[in-house]
């Protein structure tokens, strides 16, 4: 099963190594980047549903994103 990267901004903006650095969590119902600050329920990628992070939660993690690589 696949997704578009689309769908989880973090994800989207992450390096190849940065998505390839995942855990499984919550028992095998989740999966975590911790070098993403992202968490995606399991049951929720086989429902199709996309990121529910709002706009400003993103801009947010992109500004200190972006402080952290300066």
């Amino acid at each position: 099963m696949s997704v578009p990267l689309s769908w989880y901004p973090r994800l989207c903006y992450g390096s190849p190594q940065e998505r390839q650095h995942f855990q499984i969590s919550g028992a095998g119902f989740g999966i975590h980047w911790p070098d993403l600050d992202e968490d995606i329920g399991v049951e929720g990628i086989l429902l199709g549903k996309k990121s529910m992070e709002s706009q400003s939660s993103f801009q947010q993690w992109m500004e200190k994103r972006k402080n952290f690589n300066e």
